[in-house]
């Protein structure tokens, strides 16, 4: 691609280059052609036969103005044409390179007008309108990002004020009850200060994860990485989870190699692999069953996790990842997670140099954790 470029800026400098030896040697022949007209006395003829012709002067008088007026002045005419020509031809060729910089001015504008239509500009031109197309485009996806990435602050905001009004306000209601009646007894008490204290824990819960998202976002996390028996960690963590699956009847099968390993920080992967599993665990149809699989490439473990369950809208699956975001809108910050699970995950394998997809077809989710073999 490289080579490509320097071969056309370098056809575009011959092209100039050209033009102007062009514009110099048709100068040259213009300027010889005078000097040899005027040197062999043609121009002598002409002059003379126009006297005599238009102002009606014999040829002896007609001679005489000739050599009085033009022949003895020959080098003053011949520098004046030479001049003449030189300024033509300087003219010519300053209109004609600042043609070329006017239609890169035009571009330019274009881009700063935030014209939606392609910059065009001449044939020979072609590297600078590829450049200014380019530009153009980076810039238009940059002014889409910097869109996108505020509609999101704003959605983040809300979500988060919504999210943490929810269970404050539980907190403030229980206390008011508690502050209204001093002498209110034992048990109904302790069941409000039970409430209160798990609204309060909840809430705790919400704003450190969510200063911890943040703090991957930054990259401000440190990964402590080992070689992790990637059977015996997702064994562990499907056997901790084995009274939420039990609840709604799900089972976990595992269907990779036993000696499969990778190399990860062990907390965090394993936070990756629990929140991909409660997620399915909340979404699989009751009694089904949750298929975990992996692979090794040359590049790369590839570990995935299926469960049967209703389909995700592809606006869903673009949005899966966002923080507080919930495929189940009915879900509420009391009833569901607190909708930055997924978020969270997504950054720890982004901080190992991964990647996480999730698809979905026929009622079957699929999320796909990439992770990069050692080196």
């Amino acid at each position: 691609m490289k080579n490509d470029q320097k071969d056309e800026y370098f056809a575009f400098q011959e092209k100039l280059i050209r033009r102007v030896w062009i514009n110099v040697a048709t100068s040259i022949a213009i300027v010889a052609g005078l000097y040899l007209l005027i040197w062999k006395q043609r121009v002598g003829d002409w002059i003379v036969w126009f006297l005599e012709n238009v102002f009606q002067i014999n040829h002896e008088d007609a001679f005489l103005y000739y050599h009085v007026y033009f022949r003895e002045n020959k080098e003053i005419f011949f520098t004046i044409s030479v001049l003449v020509i030189v300024i033509i031809l300087m003219v010519r060729i300053f209109r004609w390179v600042t043609g070329y910089f006017s239609e890169i001015n035009q571009g330019i504008e274009s881009l700063l007008t935030d014209d939606e239509n392609k910059i065009i500009l001449s044939p020979e031109m072609q590297p600078f309108e590829r450049k200014l197309n380019s530009v153009k485009r980076t810039l238009e996806e940059r002014k889409r990002e910097a869109s996108l990435a505020e509609q999101r602050k704003d959605e983040l905001v809300m979500y988060l004020a919504h999210d943490i009004r929810t269970p404050l306000t539980s907190v403030i209601g229980y206390l008011n009850l508690l502050e209204e009646e001093p002498n209110m007894p034992v048990e109904p008490r302790k069941k409000r200060v039970h409430i209160a204290l798990e609204k309060a824990y909840r809430l705790e819960k919400m704003i450190n994860e969510f200063f911890e998202i943040t703090k991957y976002k930054s990259q401000k996390i440190r990964l402590s990485k080992e070689t992790i028996d990637l059977y015996y960690m997702l064994i562990q963590l499907s056997d901790e989870l084995f009274p939420v699956l039990d609840a709604r009847g799900n089972t976990v099968s595992l269907q990779l190699d036993e000696n499969l390993t990778v190399n990860a920080d062990p907390e965090k992967l394993a936070r990756v692999f629990n929140n991909i599993l409660k997620n399915a665990a909340s979404y699989s149809d009751p009694n089904s069953e949750i298929l975990i699989s992996a692979e090794k490439t040359e590049q790369e473990v590839i570990i995935k996790f299926q469960n049967r369950g209703e389909n995700i809208s592809d606006e869903a699956i673009h949005s899966l990842f966002d923080k507080f975001y919930r495929a189940d809108k009915s879900r509420s910050s009391d009833t569901g997670g607190t909708g930055l699970g997924l978020a969270i995950a997504k950054e720890i394998v982004i901080l190992h140099g991964g990647q996480i997809r999730v698809s979905s077809k026929n009622h079957i989710v699929t999320f796909s954790v990439s992770l990069p073999l050692a080196n």
